[in-house]
This record gives structure tokens, sequence and C-alpha cells, in this order.
């Protein structure tokens, strides 16, 4: 049987489908939508919730496939992989995409060793060959140095995970949409397991910069950590989550926390203020999604500037303070 469709990796938490499963369907919704194909969502679980299972079509899946049983419930990596490898050879999708979570990272890679496939992870662009039908899977190499584009042209399914909050989660096309739930109960010769799920402990972040609305990020331009309180006072003033750009990680200027870009966290704030952060591509992958951009930078050649929406050329030690005073005067009643 020939390979065909496009297919997400959807997850859930507690039964209720996840944000990052709505990331997808719109990079999903592309690529079938290129490819003149159905858009599945194939999601794992136990008693996964019906207005949840609906949701991905009312947002654009044609199709969800939801394999559940209280094995399930949480991610372990066998059983989860085995009957991932169950209905990718039942039903033979062409294209298979997940996000770069906990459950995609390392779920994916374990399949496709299983299956004999290819995989590019953190991809930051997908698309569609138009010659060959091949998925393109563009994402950051050597240091962020350069995009590399990838392609699998011989083996199927095409396998790519893309970062959390990299794109905007689908909204309802339609309530009730049209399309196709089918349910299916796990064999039980799949869910066996040598690993234990014990307990959990939540990781305890208090800089929690990827649900802010609003993130202030500094970079080496601040030239010292003694500097650090002049962008904390903006942030402030702003009711900003401060974030940094990995050079200031580097530097021990700041905790990782706070780190913005490919190998820290993805933001996609309505405002994000970059002071003194120069735009390595590293960066841009983690913040270019913010729906407003303004950036601070002595340097007129930062790539930042590129997809500033408002950009300041000049010297962020006399800019910043005049910005925090006059948004705090604004902010007096």
């Amino acid at each position: 049987m020939k390979h065909n469709g496009v297919w997400i990796l959807a997850e859930q938490n507690g039964g209720i489908v996840q944000r990052i499963s709505h990331e997808l369907i719109t990079r999903g919704r592309k690529l079938a939508d290129k490819l003149g194909c159905d858009l599945t969502a194939m999601i794992l679980g136990s008693q996964i919730g019906n207005d949840g299972l609906q949701g991905l079509l009312d947002r654009g899946a044609d199709r969800v496939i939801a394999m559940q049983a209280p094995q399930l419930e949480f991610f372990l990596i066998e059983p989860y992989a085995k009957c991932m490898m169950k209905l990718l050879e039942d039903y033979r999708p062409e294209i298979l995409i997940a996000g770069a979570t906990t459950t995609g990272r390392t779920l994916l890679p374990y399949v496709a060793v299983k299956v004999h496939t290819g995989l590019t992870a953190d991809c930051t662009v997908l698309d569609i060959e138009d010659e060959t039908g091949n998925l393109l899977q563009t994402r950051p190499a050597i240091g962020g140095n350069i995009l590399a584009t990838i392609k699998t042209p011989n083996h199927r399914p095409q396998m790519a995970t893309v970062r959390p909050r990299s794109t905007q989660p689908a909204t309802v096309i339609e309530q009730n949409r049209a399309g196709e739930i089918i349910r299916l109960d796990a064999p039980p010769e799949l869910l066996t397991s040598k690993i234990k799920r014990t307990g959990f402990t939540p990781l305890e972040d208090s800089h929690n910069i990827e649900d802010a609305d609003v993130v202030v990020a500094v970079g080496r331009g601040i030239k010292k950590a003694d500097n650090l309180p002049v962008v904390q006072k903006l942030a402030d003033s702003l009711d900003a989550a401060l974030g940094a750009s990995r050079d200031v990680i580097d530097r021990g200027w700041m905790s990782y926390p706070h780190q913005i870009g490919l190998s820290g966290k993805t933001v996609t704030p309505k405002l994000y203020v970059g002071v003194g952060v120069s735009g390595a591509i590293q960066h841009l992958a983690g913040m270019q999604t913010a729906e407003n951009i303004v950036v601070i930078n002595n340097d007129p050649d930062a790539q930042l500037f590129r997809v500033a929406d408002i950009g300041i050329v000049g010297d962020l030690f006399e800019i910043v303070p005049v910005l925090t005073q006059k948004i705090n005067e604004r902010k007096k009643p």
C-alpha cells in the first residue's frame, strides 16, 4: 500500500489535549493542502475528552485517531513507541511531524530507528518540494551559522520535530466541523514496558518566560552583569519576564531558565523588547513569532533589526532609563 497523508502527533496531559497539538495543526494543514491530502492527528493516552478530539477537527484536522489504554495515561517510551509503530504500519502516512517536547524528542528518534526512516529535529521551516512532493525540513546547523534543508527521499514516513511556540496555534475554523474520530483500544501486547513510572515532580521555575505576554530580553550589549538592573527596571515597568541571549547565559550573567533561542526557550509574547541583543540565528529562532518586536541597539546592522516592528539605534544606557521613566509616568493614575 502506498504511503499517503500528513500526520501530526497530538499530545495530551490528564486526558486534555495540549497547545502543541494545535500548533502542529497549523504546520500540518499547510503541508496537507500543498500535497492535496488529508491531515490526521494521532494521539495516545487514556480517557481523552471528546471535546479535545473534536477540537482538533474544528481547527483543521480531517481525521483524529486516538489509541487508548490505562497504561498510556502517562508517557513511557516503549508502549508509546509500539502503539505508534502499529498505527504507522496500519495507515502508512507519508509525513509525520511532532513537537520538540519531552515526548516528541524522546519518541520520534526511537521510532525513526525502529522503522528505518529519517528524522530532522528542531525544524524552523517545513515545506513541500514542488517537483517531488518530498518534505523539505529546514533547521539551523553548525551552531546556527547556516540553515540546512534536509530531505528523506527514499524512506517513509518522513519525520520531523518542530519547537513548541515556534508557530501560532490553529484557531477554530468551524464549531463541530465534520471529520472522523477513530477511538482504538491499544492491544495488550503493545503495552508492556521495562520502565515503571514511580512519580512526578514538577520543575519549580520562577522564570516562566514561555507563557509571558511581555518579554524583555538582554544581550551582550549590556557589557557586564552589574548593568542588569538597568534592564530589569524596564522589565518591571512593563510587568515583563526577563529573558537573555545565549551570550549572556554563557558568561554567567544570568541563569539558564532565562535563555531564549535554539538551545533555550521559544517565546511568543505580545511584546518582545530586545536590549543590546545582536540577533544571532539561534536567538531569532526563539522569538521571531512575537506579535510586536522592539529593538534597542547601538549597531544599525544588528540582525535583530531585520524582524523589528520598531527599531531604536542608540546607546541603551541612555535610552532604557528614559524609556523606563516614561512608562512609569504613563502608569500613574
